[in-house]
């Protein structure tokens, strides 16, 4: 997927978030909690999007190649008034479910307008820090696009059924599952090594299949395998990236080979 159409999907993935929280969040009245986020209320939700997206929107804007202190709050221009900051879901004072601070959906709404608008001014070649081997601006548009429609679908998911993710984005998040975030995961979180354990993912709405081993210490995926797999799941885009971020069961696949290995993907990927 392109810089061009990634921007695309983030601009109505952010739209279609907004809505979503403004659909839940009543003037007033408790805030939800989030099914698929245990723990966190769509407050949470919302802050902690917006709070991302001004942190990056500082990376961004100032080229920076280390991270910034994630404690400073006036990276996140939050409300001057003592009594609104003191109401603001921060991530370390989760569930919030008291009423929403006024303002928070819009504070929101104008990060991610502002992230947006950066992110396509730079385009995706820019050096930045990122908590990746991949040190680019291009990086955080695949990684917020991603997460913001995995967020939308977690919003919507609080009072009806969530639309299931564009299909290219679905594709593109499977691929980055393997590419970053499972290599990631693994390195954030105590897991155990890999047995050779073979894993295929297949596409039943497009042509793709992906394949990964898990290998000692390694994540090893393998483009157009067709050795044999330990254990293959196979549905729409959609619900293979939810599957992997953990959002839907095993149960809405059709799996192939070891069904017991399919939960074991997540002792060896552990969830964020």
């Amino acid at each position: 997927m392109d810089h061009d159409s990634r921007l695309a999907h983030f601009q109505s993935e952010a739209s279609a978030f907004e809505k979503a929280v403004r659909e839940v969040l009543d003037p007033g009245g408790p805030a939800p909690p989030v099914p698929s986020c245990p723990g966190w209320s769509v407050s949470d939700l919302v802050g902690h999007l917006g709070g991302v997206h001004r942190y990056l929107i500082h990376v961004l804007r100032e080229r920076l190649t280390e991270a910034p202190d994630p404690t400073d709050l006036s990276l996140y221009g939050l409300p001057a008034d003592p009594a609104a900051r003191a109401a603001w879901p921060m991530p370390d004072r989760a569930p919030n479910p008291g009423p929403a601070p006024e303002g928070l959906t819009d504070w929101f709404a104008q990060g991610a307008r502002d992230l947006e608008g950066l992110l396509r001014e730079l385009g995706p070649d820019v050096p930045v820090w990122t908590w990746s081997a991949e040190q680019s601006s291009g990086f955080w548009l695949r990684m917020q696009t991603i997460e913001l429609a995995l967020h939308r679908w977690d919003a919507q998911s609080v009072t009806g059924i969530p639309a299931p993710l564009d299909p290219d984005l679905a594709a593109d998040a499977v691929a980055q599952t393997f590419e970053v975030m499972a290599p990631a995961r693994r390195s954030w979180r105590a897991a155990p090594a890999g047995a050779g354990e073979r894993y295929r993912f297949r596409r039943r709405d497009g042509p793709e299949t992906w394949t990964v081993v898990f290998d000692g210490d390694e994540v090893l995926p393998e483009p157009g395998s067709t050795a044999p797999a330990d254990a293959e799941a196979a549905g729409a885009a959609s619900d293979l990236a939810l599957f992997l971020w953990h959002r839907l069961p095993a149960t809405a696949l059709r799996v192939s080979g070891d069904a017991t290995l399919l939960p074991h993907y997540f002792t060896l990927v552990p969830p964020v």
